[in-house]
Formats: C-alpha cells, sequence, structure tokens
C-alpha cells in the first residue's frame, strides 16, 4: 500500500539539501518562509547542518532525496544511474524515486545529479506524485506572462499545480510570471510542499487508524482532527482526518479556504473571530501566564468575552483587560467571525455618560449598567473595549483613553459624606428598587439587610481606611441591594465563599456588621488593598488588569460596576466626590518592585514599602494606581509625590519619586 506522509507531494516541489543535521536558528529564524521550514525539518523531510542556508538552490539528487523520504517509497532498483555511487544512501533514495515513476534519467544512463531544478520539472514532479497517490488531477487555464516560456510536455503539470494553489506566480507590476526554467531555493519548496500537503490531505484524506485499535467514528473521537471551512453561517468540514495537531495545523495554514481546526467537534483555532468563557465543571475560565497552564493569574466568568489572539496545541492565546494570558482549549469557546451572534460594547449619550451594554455567549443575553461620566471629546457614539479604558469608536476605529473616575480611585481615599447622607442613599435606592415591582424587591424598604448601615461604614472608613462609599457599593452590587438569598438568610451582604460554581454556598454572620468586617479585616486590609498581601494589584475596583477585579470576581467588569454604584450615590449626594483626588499610576516595569518612602529622599531606613513588580498591561496603562496629596523637590534634585499610603494604618501617607509616577487625567 502507498504510504503518503503529510504533505508529501510538497516535497516534489521543493529542493532540499541533503545530508543535514541541526539547524542554525539565525537561518531560519526570521525568514518569510520561517513556518514552512520548521515544518520540514521537524518531519526530518529538510535536513539542516552548520552551513544550512535556506536561499541555497536544489539539485536534483537533494530534491529526489526529500521526495523519497516525504512519500516514504519502497525499495527499488528498477533504474540505476552510472554516475552515482552504488550503495550509498543518496543513491538508494534516487532509486527509489524513479522506481516509483517520479524521476526518470538521461539517455546516457546519467542522472546528473548536481543539476539544479527548474521550477517546471518540479510542477512535473508534482504531477507524478499525484499518480503515484491516486489522487485526482484537474487542470484550469493560466495565463502567466512567460506562458509561451513553459516547455510543452510541462503545460499540463503547470496547469495541475495552479489549479491547486501549489503553484502561484511571482506578482510584478506588469504581470504575473511563472519563470519556468528559472530554479528555486530550499524555502521555496519548503512553500510548495506546504502548499502540495493541504492538496493531497483535502483531496485523499487519511483515516487516521491504529492497526491494533478499531477506529473510532470521527463525530465522536474527540481526540480526531479537522479543518473546516466557514459558508453561509455554517461549519463545513473537510473529509481530511487527522491523528495529531501539527499535521492539522499544515493544512490550515497553507490553505486560504480552511478557516478553523477542530479536535472532535470543538474549534480549537480559527483565522478571525471572538473567544468567549465556555460552559465547564469550574463555571469560568483560568487565565494563565504562559503555555504550561500552571500559574494562574485570574479568571473569567463563563459566557464573557475575551480577545482571540491565536492557539496552540494545548491552549489559547487571548487578551483581556490589556494583558495577553493562556487558556485552555475545554475553558474557552471560540467562534469565527461569521458566526458571532453578539460582544460587548459601550455606549456615550448625549449628557457624555458611558453606559456598558454586555453579552452573554451561553444564554445570548444582555446586561446594561452605567459607569459615570466621560470627557466631551469622547462624544456621543459606540464603542468596543476589552478594558475599560481604551475605547474604539466602532466605524472610524479612533481610540480614546479614559479612566473611569471611581473605578481607578484609592479606596484610601475617604470620602466626604456623612453616615446620614449614606443612610438617605441607601433608603432612596431600596424604594427605587421596591419601586419596580419585581418580585424579588417586594418590601426591600422594609427587609433589605442594607437598612441604616451608614454609622457603621463611617466607623469601619475611620478605623481601616477604607472608603465607606467604596464598601457600600459593594455590598449593593453582590447582595442585589441587601436581597439576595446570602444576604436574607445569612447577613453575607459581600458574597463570601459564594463561588461560579457552588452559587448557594456562602459563609454565615450573626449580622450584616459582622460581613462587613469580614470583608475589610480578611479581605480588603489583608490580601487586596494592602500592597503586601497575596492578591495586591492596586488598592481600586479596577479591572481584570489592575486592582480587586484581577482576583476577587470572575466578573470582567466587577471593577467597573462598583465604580457604577458610586457614581450613582456620588451623584445623589451632591457630587461631592467626583474628581477631587489627583490620580496616578506607578509605571515602573522593573523587577525590582517599586519603594514607597517615608520622606523624599532614599534613606536605608526610611522605606515604608515596595509594591511587588506586575504587569502594567496595554501601553503601560495598568501600573499601581495612587492617590497624589502633594509634591515637593527632594534633597536629591528629584521631584517627589506624597501618596495616600496603600498600606494599612496607621500609617497614612507615603512618598515616591514622580518618573516612576504617570498622572491619570
Amino acid at each position: 500500500m502507498k504510504k503518503i506522509t503529510t504533505f508529501t507531494l510538497l516535497m516534489l516541489l521543493v529542493f532540499a539539501p541533503l545530508f543535514q543535521q541541526s539547524a542554525e536558528a539565525s537561518t531560519v529564524t526570521g525568514h518569510q518562509m520561517e513556518t514552512e521550514l520548521n515544518y520540514w525539518i521537524q518531519k526530518n523531510v529538510i535536513r539542516t547542518d552548520s552551513k544550512f542556508n535556506p536561499n541555497k538552490a536544489v539539485t536534483r539528487a537533494e530534491f529526489a532525496s526529500y521526495l523519497a523520504r516525504a512519500l516514504d517509497l519502497p525499495t527499488s532498483t528498477k533504474y540505476t544511474f552510472k554516475d552515482l555511487k552504488v550503495g550509498s544512501n543518496l543513491t538508494i533514495e534516487i532509486q527509489n524515486a524513479a522506481g516509483a515513476g517520479l524521476l526518470s534519467g538521461y539517455p546516457d544512463g546519467t542522472f546528473k545529479p548536481s543539476d539544479k531544478i527548474t521550477r517546471q520539472q518540479m510542477a512535473g514532479m508534482i504531477y507524478k506524485a499525484f499518480r503515484y497517490m491516486d489522487l485526482p488531477i484537474q487542470k484550469t487555464d493560466f495565463t502567466f506572462k512567460d506562458s509561451n516560456q513553459i516547455s510543452a510536455n510541462f503545460k499540463q503539470p503547470v496547469s495541475a499545480a495552479v489549479y491547486l494553489g501549489i503553484i502561484r506566480g511571482d506578482h510584478q507590476k506588469n504581470g504575473v510570471y511563472f519563470k519556468p526554467k528559472n530554479s528555486a531555493t530550499i524555502a521555496h519548496a519548503a512553500a510548495f510542499l506546504f502548499r502540495m500537503e493541504a492538496a493531497a490531505n483535502l483531496l485523499k484524506p487519511q483515516t487516521p487508524t491504529d492497526p491494533e485499535t478499531p477506529s473510532t467514528p470521527p463525530d465522536v473521537d474527540p481526540e480526531i482532527y479537522k479543518v473546516s471551512s466557514i459558508s453561509n453561517g455554517q461549519i463545513v468540514p473537510t473529509t481530511a482526518l487527522f491523528r495529531t495537531y501539527e499535521d492539522a495545523l499544515a493544512v490550515y495554514n497553507a490553505s486560504s479556504s480552511i478557516d478553523v481546526i477542530q479536535k472532535g467537534s470543538k474549534i480549537i483555532k480559527m483565522k478571525a473571530g471572538r473567544a468567549f468563557g465556555s460552559q465547564n465543571p469550574k463555571q469560568l475560565t483560568s487565565l494563565y501566564s504562559n503555555s504550561t497552564l500552571r500559574d494562574e493569574v485570574t479568571y473569567v466568568q463563563k459566557g464573557r468575552e475575551m480577545k482571540y489572539i491565536g492557539s496552540g496545541g494545548d491552549y489559547v492565546i487571548v487578551e483581556l483587560a490589556g494583558t495577553t494570558y493562556y487558556a485552555k482549549h475545554g475553558e474557552v469557546d471560540l467562534v469565527p467571525a461569521d458566526l458571532v451572534t453578539g460582544y460587548d460594547y459601550y455606549m456615550v449619550d448625549s449628557n457624555s455618560i458611558l453606559t456598558h451594554y454586555t453579552y452573554d455567549n451561553l444564554t445570548k443575553t444582555r446586561g446594561i449598567y452605567s459607569i459615570g461620566p466621560v470627557p466631551t471629546t469622547m462624544h456621543a457614539a459606540t464603542y468596543t473595549s476589552l478594558d475599560g479604558v481604551h475605547f474604539t469608536e466602532v466605524g472610524s476605529k479612533k481610540v480614546y483613553t479614559h479612566y473611569p473616575y471611581f473605578q481607578f480611585q484609592s479606596v484610601r481615599q475617604p470620602t466626604s459624606y456623612t453616615a446620614a447622607e449614606l443612610n438617605a442613599y441607601i433608603q432612596y435606592a431600596l424604594q427605587d428598587r421596591q419601586n419596580t415591582g419585581a418580585a424579588r424587591y417586594v418590601n426591600t424598604t422594609t427587609k433589605s439587610k442594607l437598612i441604616g448601615l451608614g454609622e457603621y461604614l463611617k466607623t469601619v472608613e475611620e478605623t481601616y481606611r477604607v472608603n465607606a462609599m467604596f464598601i457600600l457599593a459593594t455590598a449593593i452590587h453582590e447582595s442585589d441591594y441587601g436581597m439576595s438569598v446570602n444576604a436574607q438568610t445569612k447577613n453575607n451582604i459581600f458574597g463570601i465563599k459564594v463561588f461560579d460554581s457552588s452559587p448557594e454556598m456562602g459563609e454565615v454572620y450573626a449580622t450584616p456588621e459582622n460581613s462587613i468586617n469580614a470583608f475589610i479585616q480578611r479581605y480588603m486590609n489583608l490580601n487586596y488593598a494592602n500592597p503586601l498581601g497575596a492578591h495586591s494589584n492596586g488598592a481600586v475596583p479596577g479591572n481584570k488588569a489592575v486592582g480587586f477585579n484581577v482576583k476577587y470576581a470572575s466578573d470582567p467588569n466587577w471593577g467597573s460596576k462598583i465604580a457604577g454604584h458610586m457614581w450613582k450615590i456620588d451623584k445623589f449626594l451632591g457630587s461631592n466626590d467626583y474628581q477631587q483626588a489627583r490620580l496616578g499610576s506607578i509605571n515602573y516595569t522593573g523587577k525590582e518592585g517599586v519603594n514607597v518612602r517615608t520622606s523624599p529622599e532614599v534613606l536605608p531606613d526610611n522605606k515604608l514599602f515596595t509594591y511587588k513588580p506586575k504587569n502594567p498591561g496595554f501601553e503601560a496603562a495598568f501600573g499601581y494606581p495612587v492617590v497624589i496629596v502633594d509634591e515637593m523637590t527632594g534633597s536629591d534634585g528629584y521631584v517627589w509625590y506624597k501618596i495616600l499610603a496603600d498600606i494599612n494604618p496607621p500609617s497614612d501617607f507615603g512618598w515616591i519619586r514622580s518618573d516612576l509616577v504617570n498622572k491619570i487625567d
């Protein structure tokens, strides 16, 4: 039985050097045909040594050797050539190719192994390889500027190669040329092989069976790889099946008509589209720092959108909040562009208020919430954003940068509102909920667990230096205005120990005040707002790149939703807190972290604490947010900023050099 090694036929086109052991990275890295060259080098079809040059022309002997290895040709002694060394590996491979009907010598009995192979001769070999593999051959018209230079006996092979997309010609200003009598390089050969393998697999797919084990139907075998196109809103698989991701990838890369790679029925790679969290046992998608999928950095709610960057055989690469992450295929749904049913977007209305319309790809439903005002330069329009800061206007593609104030204001900044004012807002918000008539808000004004918490919130703010308005906004969001099941039955108004996979769980507290104590002492001031904590990414609500949102909640918009509640509270009470603090972001990206000192100078004993190194995300936009309260020139000549210290009380302020901080306008 004739054996087809993936992209075998391409070998016919490709002239590759013989007897090459290991490639020098510098010879391939950055080359236009890097992917194709590496593919064949890894297959041991193109062999390399320290003298390997991908731009070298290929000889007849080299080409025959590649061809024999690619097709795994059987041993043959049918033809012998008098100018070859008897018994050498090279001679055996040439004889095998000749025995398979792919090569022939000259009338004088020679093979002329050192002669360079022309492009039309390669087309002829490809044509014979298709016959050898019993693959159907079709022809098409071609209109190369130099078609008259193609020898008569090669016109049919060239036509077949053009039809299959193997030969594309050299595009010049005055037309497309084939250059039939020019020799080709190893790199060109690798590219031909790539295209040829795609054609071979699509025309005569291999059913990947293990001789020891009966084959499993491809529609139920999750280990079978397929390549598919997208047509009329449908995934259209080819009949080609692959046992390895690498083989499927070769066809995917070589064919412009292939849009996705599937493993079983799941799409694991696509040329364009969107990524969403999938339905899985964890009910969320873990995001890792690298392709080993071991170091979890953050996680995202199922159904929510991430930017698709690319895929490997064992992972998906996505971007969220300006940071690149890796995820498991089983936890991500890839949706090709033509099949996308919805996505997140933002709208700015005529009053310059920013509203976010979220999308859940699993339920196909939308959510909506307001975040707050934007600068007048960001006019009424529709925008997209995956970090809530960089907004791309739909249609114009213009990008605006806007940091929603309360989303990036440190919680160490106290609110100006009194306990009575906070209680007034609580009663207003509860009445507003009750007025909706929704069943879950019946008797909200008398049953909510938020009633009368204003005084305790202000006491906690003074004692633990966490903004009372932030605490209230978080309680409103997490407890659904104090009416959630956990709030009503357990006094748990922050969703503590309530997980996506087990929403019915949650800690029980004697009073809502006890829940506040746990939220502040065991979460905010222990691990989140405290720069020495395990989950310290900045003392702000933030997003999936900075602040509490990185680890506190799977909802990628948790931070902006908290900020939206803070804006509503502030607006109701007179807008006295909005934009009252000068915000900045530490932009240092070194490995040592950033020191905050007790005075505006560097002394051996004045270090207050150190911000640990972190990924600042897109355009270094998400360092550690700080509140700047003053500035002065130190004895070292640098301007120093006095900032609110994120560290727990009793420390109130610290100093940091201004060149390490970007002011947020």
